[in-house]
């Protein structure tokens, strides 16, 4: 007796606080929905424009079914049309998500309606992206299209392109995509997801991106390529993870799990599935519910884990069936057709297996059938559009000339001629302005060149050969310095030489130089062997103003253990470098001595050479560099670093490669 009246008390108590929590539960709800009612009167007062400040005032209620209905019901009282199309997109979506297609177009027309009444350009396009998924998931591929073609059209032709114009012009290439993905185009499926991916990067829209790469991951699923399509999978997952998006991890997890399934590894499958599925009931999404559930069993399946495989596949097939999946439908039955296979059910798998392929054949065949129809007709419509407007052109051609008279037309042929005539005058003004220039950089150079007291001074040491009776250096000498002066001569009359004759020359010059400097200079001349001397050509004589910078300013105040070196190697495509290294006493220091000179002498070697290359990169792809470093070793000056890029490859030889 006392048990059983502790028993009731026991009830009693339970009941008591169910009823406590239940009430507590609808006092926060209430509070709540009072809150956001409050809130709805606020933003229904500042009256936000657009679609993007609506969505970021209601921030994560507008996947509130019930919170968005009072949306809708207050600003449809206030005539806030922009908060009541919101509210009905929100709302249409939901029905979609829950696979409630009917309740979902319904809504969504009628805020297609309000849009286009009130000319709200961006709601009508966004809802018009809407509709289109909605069809897609419905596999009615003809409407979707329209409903994404036409969203696409108006974001397009309208001039100022916003933020988000640029995000429905995304949206609609994914859909596009995914159309594309339904009826097996995987390369048009590609290009669209492609473009939707550039625009989505530029406005850093996380669920764009985890979309489309998602999107990109099953067409390499579809070609078979499991890895790539895995890395793109975790890809979204890794956005979907950052958003936090419950839809999002549904879809990838599912996705990642097929992709297991496929690579026979299913209990890794199993792991990730699991877990899904009960994402997938909480939002009550039947797509992807059924496709958990199919991928779930189809794991368990391939585990010889039979009784929990029919069930779960059973499952699968039952929600696909209650909402008209057509393509679950036909996944479950394969799946079911394997399983009885295993089991010796024969007669039971022959049928599903026909049932599959009945379902399949079904969503191929409308596909097709829809996608030649829209096809034939948006033919027809581009060919009638080409014939209206070419009868245009000729109707404009003919008043033009029935407008025009004679006169007009000599007016416009004297005009015509006198600007091709200045025109002309123009250009070859610049034309002999560049040739003079050229010519005047070439006489500087060669002045330069056959500098009066390098002539000199170099005439001058062999004669102290000869005075000393070293007949056979001065002979030596003499004949160096005789084909250096023929070089000289014979280069400044050519615009550019080999690399190799440049070398030559500049090897004969050190030689000279050297004379001077008692043989004290270690010159040495390095160059690449993948480099054909022979092939490149470059201005000539352009490497001798800094060869003899690095003598007279660098080296020649040093007392011993005198260096250059030239290297000559490739870094970059039609470039090659030239770089020219002295251990001499470094430009501060040089420039010190050269303030202290009484007699100071303008040095403008490294100027012309500097409109030389200018003037020889025009010819050129690429422009030339030229950079001098001051070398330091302990911070102390350790001398200079010429280093010039010269391009090597004409534009007309690029054009005609």
């Amino acid at each position: 007796m006392f048990s059983t009246v502790l028993s009731h008390i026991k009830k009693s108590f339970l009941v008591f606080l169910f009823l406590a929590f239940t009430l507590l539960q609808t006092s926060n709800a209430q509070k709540k929905q009072d809150a956001f009612t409050a809130f709805t009167d606020s933003l229904i007062l500042v009256n936000h424009k657009t679609y993007k400040a609506i969505e970021y005032a209601i921030y994560k209620n507008k996947y509130d079914t019930l919170k968005m209905r009072t949306l809708e019901h207050k600003s449809k009282l206030a005539k806030y049309v922009h908060g009541e199309i919101f509210a009905k997109v929100m709302i249409g979506i939901q029905y979609r998500n829950k696979s409630l297609f009917k309740k979902s177009s319904k809504i969504l027309n009628e805020a297609l309606v309000i849009s286009k009444e009130n000319k709200l350009l961006e709601f009508e396009i966004i809802t018009l992206n809407m509709l289109g998924v909605n069809y897609r998931r419905q596999n009615i591929i003809k409407e979707s299209i329209d409903y994404h073609q036409k969203a696409l059209s108006l974001a397009e032709k309208e001039p100022k392109q916003t933020k988000n114009l640029q995000k429905s012009i995304a949206v609609s290439y994914n859909s596009m995509g995914n159309i594309y993905l339904m009826l097996k185009q995987y390369d048009l499926a590609l290009e669209q997801f492609s473009k939707s991916i550039t625009i989505q990067s530029q406005l850093k829209n996380k669920l764009g991106l985890a979309i489309n790469n998602h999107n990109i991951g099953i067409i390499h699923e579809a070609n078979n390529d499991l890895n790539l399509a895995l890395k793109s999978y975790k890809k979204s997952l890794e956005y979907n993870n950052e958003l936090d998006s419950k839809v999002g991890k549904i879809l990838c997890n599912n996705s990642i799990g097929s992709i297991y399934l496929k690579q026979n590894k299913p209990k890794q499958a199993l792991n990730i599935i699991e877990p899904t599925i009960a994402l997938a009931e909480e939002k009550q999404d039947q797509f992807y519910i059924a496709n958990a559930y199919v991928t779930y069993g189809t794991a368990q399946n391939q585990l010889n884990l039979y009784k929990a495989a029919k069930k779960n596949l059973n499952k699968g097939l039952e929600v696909a069936k209650a909402y008209n999946l057509k393509s679950s439908i036909a996944n479950a039955n394969f799946e079911l057709s394997k399983l009885n296979e295993k089991l010796g059910n024969h007669e039971l798998s022959l049928n599903q297996y026909k049932e599959a392929v009945s379902f399949d054949q079904v969503v191929n065949n409308k596909t097709n059938s829809e996608y030649a129809n829209l096809i034939r007709f948006q033919y027809e419509n581009e060919k009638k559009n080409n014939q209206i407007e070419s009868l245009n052109k000729e109707n404009e051609i003919v008043n033009l000339k029935l407008q025009e008279t004679r006169k007009t037309w000599l007016f416009y042929l004297l005009a015509l001629f006198l600007f091709a005539a200045g025109l002309f005058s123009y250009y070859r003004h610049r034309q002999l302005k560049n040739e003079k220039k050229i010519i005047t950089l070439e006489q500087d150079m060669l002045r330069n060149q056959m500098n009066p007291h390098f002539i000199f001074n170099s005439l001058n040491s062999i004669k102290l050969y000869i005075i000393n009776n070293e007949k056979e250096n001065a002979v030596y000498y003499l004949n160096k310095f005789s084909k250096l002066i023929r070089k000289i001569l014979i280069a400044s009359s050519e615009k550019e030489i080999t690399l190799k004759e440049e070398l030559e020359t500049m090897d004969l010059y050190m030689n000279i130089e050297n004379i001077r400097f008692s043989n004290e200079i270690n010159y040495k001349c390095i160059v690449d062997e993948t480099i054909n001397t022979e092939a490149i050509k470059l201005p000539s004589l352009v490497l001798q103003p800094f060869l003899e910078n690095a003598l007279w300013h660098g080296l020649s105040p040093k007392p011993n253990d005198k260096k250059i070196r030239l290297e000559i190697f490739k870094n970059k495509e039609y470039h090659i470098t030239i770089t020219i290294t002295d251990n001499g006493i470094g430009r501060e220091a040089s420039k010190k001595i050269k303030a202290n000179k009484k007699l100071k002498q303008k040095s403008v070697g490294i100027d012309i050479t500097k409109q030389r290359l200018e003037n020889f990169s025009k010819s050129h792809l690429h422009n030339y560099q030229l950079e001098i470093v001051d070398l330091y070793n302990e911070g102390s000056s350790s001398g200079t670093k010429v280093i010039i890029d010269i391009p090597y490859k004409a534009l007309h030889k690029l054009k005609t490669a």
